[in-house]
């Protein structure tokens, strides 16, 4: 890199062209009195004062007015760089936050490189979950999050979180109310977000763990990819870690939007052995003859979101419903195997 092409890095960071000729008169000379840094920056010696003034406010540069004459020495090129660094990551969310707060049409990738941008990415899309989550991050990172976690349960959606590289066992109290059901891994699992089956977000761990890391996130708003990302999540991870809280059942009845949900909260009550009927409306699979909606008792249900799982598969997520001594099978979004693709899911208490 020639002078010029540092001069024009330097004067990215607000640095004026006699400040950028000033400092790197320093630069080279090291420790040095005003009037020769005046000479070699051609510039007064009066104007030397004014300028290191404002470098040293910066941190480029240590005056040392107590020395006789005036001595003007360089800070370590290391500890300039660190300073800017950091100005940069302070001021990266702040910019995102404020860019992103209008959607952004046709946007569908993106690429985040600091760690504060990816927190607070995770703590928008939580906050506008409507139905479903799955996210697996390190557990230490929980308490950044924590109450967003715990205000995105509140809204009734269902979170599926799962904490990584995690230190003998895990307070099952001080888990409550962050998720629908939390697992835990001692391995450093990737950090991985789905919100509705519309927006995602993958890193390694290491940007949330490291400060130092130059690893990326990639955040993707695809209603093709997001779906692959949980699939991931539920078929590599969610079935290997090891299932630390669950809550307790929902009050019935209820209607669910979101498939998982439903098929989450029909685990639960067959758990306790309540006999529970459900109403369906969606669309018939295929060329069946089926009604619009169906409503019948809940027979069977296959899924691995919370154990003892029945699913044979570890995304498959499906019920049976019994309907006037006939039995049809219930199955979400893109339902192939199953005789009823729903779109919502009202469930209830039978009466005996």
């Amino acid at each position: 890199m020639d002078d010029d092409e540092l001069a024009e890095l330097l004067e990215r960071f607000g640095l004026s062209e006699k400040e950028t000729d000033t400092y790197l008169a320093i630069l080279e000379r090291g420790e040095s009195k005003a009037s020769a840094i005046a000479d070699a920056a051609d510039v007064s010696k009066r104007y030397v004062y004014s300028i290191c003034e404002e470098l040293e406010e910066r941190g480029f540069v240590e005056v040392d007015d107590h020395a006789v004459p005036t001595v003007i020495r360089p800070v370590q090129p290391e500890t300039v760089v660190e300073r800017l660094t950091r100005s940069v990551e302070e001021i990266e969310p702040e910019l995102e936050s404020r860019f992103t707060a209008t959607e952004r049409s046709g946007e569908q990738f993106e690429v985040i490189k600091s760690r504060q941008t990816v927190i607070k990415r995770i703590e928008n899309l939580l906050a506008g979950a409507e139905t479903e989550v799955t996210l697996s991050l390190p557990a230490e990172v929980l308490p950044r999050i924590r109450s967003t976690l715990e205000a995105t349960v509140d809204r009734g959606v269902l979170v599926l979180l799962l904490l990584g590289a995690t230190e003998g066992d895990q307070d099952i109290a001080s888990l409550a109310g962050t998720a629908s059901t939390v697992r835990t891994w001692d391995a450093l699992v990737p950090t991985m977000l789905t919100v509705d089956g519309r927006h995602g977000l993958l890193a390694p761990s290491q940007i949330l763990t490291t400060s130092a890391s130059d690893t990326r996130a990639i955040a993707i708003s695809q209603e093709q990819l997001a779906p692959v990302l949980a699939g991931s999540f539920l078929a590599n991870y969610w079935p290997t870690a090891e299932e630390r809280y669950v809550t307790t059942p929902n009050e019935l009845p209820c209607t669910y939007e979101g498939f998982r949900s439903a098929v989450f909260q029909i685990a639960l009550h067959r758990a306790t052995d309540t006999r529970i009927e459900a109403s369906v409306t969606g669309s018939p699979v295929g060329d069946r003859d089926l009604p619009s909606s169906l409503t019948g008792e809940v027979v069977d249900v296959r899924q691995s979101l919370v154990r003892p799982v029945s699913s044979t598969l570890p995304i498959e997520n499906a019920f049976e419903l019994e309907v006037d001594g006939e039995r049809y099978t219930v199955g979400g979004t893109g339902a192939f195997l199953e005789d009823y693709e729903a779109e919502s899911v009202t469930i209830r208490t039978l009466e005996e």
